[in-house]
């Protein structure tokens, strides 16, 4: 049997049913998983990911192997994994996969300690764990590291701080950066999931209530569209003037996070940073008030510090609900302060997945024919792969586009004539 750390073999068909129904959203994956499986552009390469184990991702894993790769899974959040589809991996196969829905944090970081063993080649991250533990703790794995991938902002955000420091010591894509992923991904699907996990953990109505959205990256403005759209009355908050005022230019209400916090029945924090959420807007918020988070890691809200000024220790009232008391005033805090979408719910739908997981496994690719030249820097993968997952999606979608005539192409590539 493969090695693993999961949680019961015994799930492993119902995980199996489950990747197949996200392989029909997956058009684009499927089409680079058959020419993968022809060509076999990964042979021999060891890639240790570090990602959320779901239907989605079970895809790319299976992917990366049909073109030869030899890959080691485990989960990028203690809460994110469908332990039916780590089963389904280990038993059908044959990956090593280390994940355990609600895992703690020392088996957290033993599941990262088992994707170094693997002595990768290539590390694919989801938040940039394990290339942080790589460098501050498993420096000998670097010995045989051609570089990584990164999918998400936090990811991008941390490892361009490495760069930045000089502290990155091979390079890395930032999958997150294509435009074939956030565009689609962080604005449709953690819009659309985001909105799932909450209504899935509270069973409340959106209509009439005030959610406020901490930032207006992609994340955040695709949150606001789709709670907007469910008759939720939105305010953005943000720190960056611009997308301030984009935010004001789309219809939201725009406010610092103190007025907000006293006005707000729903909070949703997905801006990368820490305490967005902090002790001085728990204590006047509103009796009932819930908060939530989809942005990557639970640091952006102060949980350390709500438990502090709490009456005591949180109640479970409902799966992924806690209630905390602040001098007899409950406050919800939703899934531990982690990824909603992924604590309560499925992630994003298979078919926004199937770009951003089409980023990851070309970016395998071009990372293992290009390593030699890249420096130790973050690099978005190059437009002409990005538009390309962008034509093949519309191809699958069965949707048409015009094509530039010799005349129009002459007229956009000149300067002399004008009008």
């Amino acid at each position: 049997m493969t090695e693993h750390d999961i949680k019961d073999q015994s799930l492993a068909t119902g995980g199996r049913f489950r990747i197949d129904w996200a392989e029909q959203e997956m058009p684009v994956l499927r089409a680079i998983r058959e020419r993968f499986e022809k060509e076999k552009p990964l042979k021999g390469l060891r890639v240790s990911a570090c990602l959320h184990v779901t239907t989605e991702t079970a895809n790319l894993m299976r992917t990366l192997q049909a073109g030869g790769a030899d890959v080691v899974l485990v989960a990028s959040n203690p809460l994110s994994t469908q332990d039916d589809v780590a089963a389904s991996l280990v038993v059908h196969d044959e990956i090593p996969v280390y994940a355990i829905k609600g895992e703690d944090d020392e088996t957290y970081y033993k599941h990262l300690s088992a994707a170094i063993d693997h002595k990768p080649q290539i590390t694919m991250d989801d938040g940039a764990d394990l290339v942080s533990t790589i460098h501050k703790s498993r420096r000998e794995a670097l010995e045989t590291i051609i570089g990584g991938t990164e999918e998400t902002t936090t990811g991008v955000i941390r490892l361009k701080a490495m760069a930045k420091d000089g502290a990155l010591e091979f390079p890395v894509i930032a999958v997150n950066d294509s435009d074939t992923k956030h565009l689609f991904d962080n604005r449709y699907g953690t819009g659309q999931s985001t909105i799932d996990g909450i209504v899935r953990a509270t069973n409340i109505l959106l209509a009439g209530r005030t959610l406020v959205v901490g930032g207006y990256g992609w994340c955040s403005r695709g949150i606001a569209n789709r709670a907007s759209g469910m008759g939720a009355n939105v305010i953005v908050t943000e720190v960056n003037p611009m997308r301030a005022l984009e935010a004001v230019m789309d219809g939201y209400r725009v406010m610092p996070m103190t007025e907000a916090a006293k006005v707000g029945d729903i909070f949703v924090t997905a801006t990368g940073d820490i305490h967005v959420l902090d002790t001085h807007h728990f204590e006047v918020m509103k009796p009932g008030a819930i908060v939530a988070n989809s942005g990557h890691f639970n640091v952006e809200i102060n949980l350390k510090g709500l438990r502090k000024i709490s009456d005591g220790d949180p109640k479970l009232v409902r799966p992924f609900v806690e209630e905390y008391s602040i001098n007899g005033r409950p406050v919800y805090v939703l899934g531990e302060g982690r990824l909603i979408n992924l604590a309560a719910a499925e992630g994003h739908p298979a078919s926004v997945m199937d770009m951003s997981f089409a980023n990851q496994a070309l970016g395998a690719e071009f990372m293992m024919l290009n390593a030699e030249t890249l420096k130790n820097q973050v690099y978005t993968i190059p437009a002409d792969v990005d538009m390309e997952i962008a034509r093949l999606k519309l191809e699958a979608m069965g949707v048409g586009i015009d094509k530039l005539t010799e005349e129009q192409e002459t007229y956009l590539n000149q300067w002399q004539e004008g009008t």
